[in-house]
């Protein structure tokens, strides 16, 4: 699948070099059109040969051989891009590009494209740190040059600390949500709540319901594609945190009431699509309950509604909820919708066996206050995700 974007990968003679393969890998099966130039540092470390079979287009490796197609090759490559990305990207070619120096192809193309330009920096850590290389960066950020931090962690050279290439997947996440369109939330504070929260019983146990955490998870990014500033607040679950977006993490509905509370004035939209517990337990037991007899009673309390309280307190911002039901699903969403003052709701079934909880996908309803409603089938949560953004913009 082609999405007509076009990503030039400029790979520099760092020991992280080889792991530029990999990067192209996940761009290519994202759909995006790459071409690779290579300094002839990098040549060292890896084939241009292996860059040619991933990126299935001849590899640049000299400024002055003789081009395959009647173009200047590094004019050309400068106006397709849509997006340039150096990695890794060395002090060398930093302090390259910082200093106006091109003197290789990949120096050249960078000083000749309009289109934004990423580094994904990896080095010693001596090196990082070297006050000069973080003035040529901290250069380059002022004329809206991007960065990708390196990761700490042990290096080649048997160094400890910050120097690390960013994992792969964290680096082809930044630059897929770099070209996202479209970037109608820029300048827009978004919170989503998403994940279940736990009632302890005592020591060892809790009460909790099935939610996985997935489709929050999936509007955060969602949010963030768009341009957003985003915050989660999340419950326990098994997914990997979002990259460029703000985690906070809590176990219990008062601990995720004030976080939100906390924030909830700043904010633009606000989602919440967790599965907050609505009980507690009236006395938690500081000591595991011991096995005495064949029959546990515990007394309930209703905890705080926090979605409700939320309605209660709103100004200006856009307030999403959610409505997991089992029966009359829209009767029961319109009504929740009115009763606690939100401006959209998104219905579910929870019967459903191919959606839902702990699911890939899902099929929802969303209603608005103006009781505007659109019915999405099966399909999977961050196109629901979408769908729902683009629901509220057409609104704003």
């Amino acid at each position: 699948m082609m999405n007509n974007k076009c990503i030039v990968v400029g790979v520099t003679g760092g020991i992280a070099a080889y792991k530029a393969l990999d990067v192209i890998s996940k761009l290519k099966k994202l759909g995006y059109e790459t071409h690779v130039i290579m300094t002839k540092a990098a040549c060292e470390f890896v084939t241009p040969l292996s860059f040619q079979s991933l990126s299935q287009n001849m590899v640049i490796t000299d400024m002055f051989e003789e081009p395959k197609a009647w173009e200047i090759q590094h004019i050309s490559l400068a106006q397709k891009a849509d997006l340039i990305l150096v990695v890794p990207a060395t002090a060398n070619i930093i302090g390259k590009v910082a200093n106006g120096i091109a003197d290789d192809m990949l120096s050249t193309t960078i000083m000749a494209t309009k289109a934004p330009v990423i580094f994904a920096s990896a080095m010693n850590t001596q090196m990082y740190a070297n006050p000069i290389v973080q003035q040529n960066i901290n250069k380059l950020k002022q004329f809206n040059y991007k960065f990708i931090e390196p990761a700490s962690g042990r290096l080649a050279c048997g160094d400890v600390g910050k120097g690390k290439l960013e994992d792969t997947e964290a680096i082809v996440e930044i630059v897929d949500s770099f070209l996202y369109t479209p970037k109608d939330l820029v300048g827009k504070k978004v919170l989503i709540t998403a994940g279940p929260t736990q009632a302890p019983i005592d020591p060892v146990r809790y009460i909790t319901n099935h939610s996985s955490g997935k489709m929050g998870y999936a509007i955060a990014k969602e949010a963030r594609d768009r341009g957003a500033e985003v915050t989660l607040i999340t419950g326990p679950t098994n997914i990997k945190p979002p990259g460029n977006i703000k985690v906070i993490n809590v176990v219990t509905n008062n601990e995720m009431l004030n976080e939100v509370i906390n924030i909830y004035g700043d904010m633009d939209i606000v989602i919440k699509s967790a599965a907050v517990s609505d009980y507690k337990i009236k006395e938690y037991s500081l000591e595991k309950i011991k096995k005495s007899s064949n029959t546990l009673n515990l007394e309930l309390l209703k905890d705080t509604d926090i979605l409700k309280l939320l309605g209660e307190k709103k100004q200006n911002q856009v307030l999403v909820g959610f409505a997991a039901e089992s029966s009359d699903i829209i009767y029961n969403a319109k009504d929740k919708l009115l009763r606690k003052n939100l401006d959209y709701i998104v219905a579910n079934d929870i019967t459903q066996k191919d959606g839902g909880f702990k699911s890939d996908s899902n099929r929802v309803t969303i209603i608005s206050k103006t009781s505007e409603t659109i019915t999405l089938d099966k399909m999977n949560k961050r196109d629901i995700a979408r769908n729902l953004f683009d629901f509220i913009m057409k609104e704003r």
